[in-house]
């Protein structure tokens, strides 16, 4: 018994691990959390630099088709004038629109398709019906020109209250753009286009249809409808400087009406300046001395609504022009303050056949 005691008691004792062995592990557990967090880091920094990148204001792709033949006129009498800060932004944003693929060709060509031979459909019944009675076919193209913009707005409230999508800006300037063309149908009204019943009760029921055929068409492609209303406001701009050439002696000795010296000459040309997307704020300011200098700015406000509908097509491309000016007057920077003008991710407006088309591209 005594022999065995020794051997029981002084048995070896297992050794816990030592401090330093769990030193090295606290220490690499530590540099691999340390890591791993700061690869995390990382990644949301650049995932929040490409969401500042992405909502810069000319970025997305185009998606317009032109063709040589389909250059628009307007462009050239009325070269745009942007601000160095939008082209400053561009620059620095390196952006480029892509090519459209092969699918997207194709729906844009069927779409521009369909809006042409619909915008020439119409232009044959007017010419039929109004060729030689101008105040008349002005009275009923201006009641026309201005129901695309009620139904944009329509659209875009239905869109926020729904909570889906929320841009400021389009909704200022496309009631801007009404506005304007109000003012255009009061100075066909003040010039007796609408002294017949008939001429009253085709446009105003023309009217009632095309609005709500532009807000279906708005809901489906946005797109699309921007282009239809682009056609129609290129043949505004044709018509008015048709006439112009037609009528300028007789037009120059004519007086104004009063309701077109209030608008052109107002002080308060907010408005006025707000539908021009393509200028910067107070680059134009109209003259009114006779007749001829009416249906010259008519025709030119015409050309302003041809390009900014032109702009429309790419969706997310729209800004206001004095929201443009606010930009360059502020000190707080994009990173600092987010983009008060979309709240909610763009891409759920863009419309049904977009909807449609990215559900069934493989992401």
């Amino acid at each position: 018994m005594a022999a065995t005691l020794p051997t029981s008691f002084l048995a070896p004792v297992a050794r816990k691990p030592k401090p330093s062995n769990s030193r090295s592990v606290s220490s690499s557990t530590s540099s691999s959390f340390l890591s791993n967090s700061l690869s995390l880091s990382a990644s949301i920094s650049s995932a929040r630099s490409r969401l500042l990148l992405s909502r810069k204001p000319c970025r997305v792709k185009a998606t317009t088709l032109r063709e040589k033949d389909e250059k628009v006129v307007v462009e050239d009498s009325f070269p745009a004038k942007t601000s160095s800060s939008d082209q400053q932004k561009a620059s620095d944003s390196g952006v480029s629109a892509n090519t459209p693929s092969r699918v997207e060709s194709w729906i844009i060509k069927f779409e521009q398709s369909l809006n042409i031979a619909l915008t020439e459909s119409v232009i044959g019944i007017l010419d039929a019906l109004y060729r030689d009675r101008h105040y008349a076919r002005f009275f009923v193209l201006e009641t026309i020109a201005r129901v695309p913009y009620f139904s944009f707005i329509s659209v875009l409230h239905m869109y926020e209250s729904f909570g889906w999508w929320r841009r400021a800006d389009y909704l200022k300037v496309h009631f801007a753009e009404s506005w304007n063309e109000l003012h255009h149908l009061l100075i066909m009204e003040e010039l007796g286009g609408n002294s017949f019943w008939l001429d009253r009760f085709l446009a105003q029921h023309i009217a009632i249809f095309y609005y709500f055929m532009t807000v279906f068409m708005y809901m489906l492609s946005p797109r699309m409808a921007y282009h239809f209303s682009e056609c129609v406001e290129r043949h505004a701009y044709s018509t008015y400087d048709k006439f112009l050439k037609l009528k300028g002696e007789e037009l120059k000795k004519l007086p104004a009406p009063e309701v077109a010296i209030k608008y052109y000459m107002n002080e308060d040309l907010y408005l006025f300046d707000e539908f021009q997307t393509e200028r910067t704020p107070c680059t134009r300011r109209p003259k009114i001395e006779n007749l001829y200098d009416v249906f010259v700015n008519i025709r030119d406000d015409e050309a302003e609504h041809c390009k900014t509908m032109k702009a429309c097509q790419t969706h997310g491309n729209l800004r206001s022009p004095h929201s443009n000016t606010d930009t360059i007057t502020n000190t707080n920077t994009e990173e600092d303050e987010p983009d008060s003008g979309c709240s909610l991710p763009e891409t759920d407006c863009e419309g049904i056949i977009d909807c449609v088309k990215k559900s069934l591209t493989p992401q």
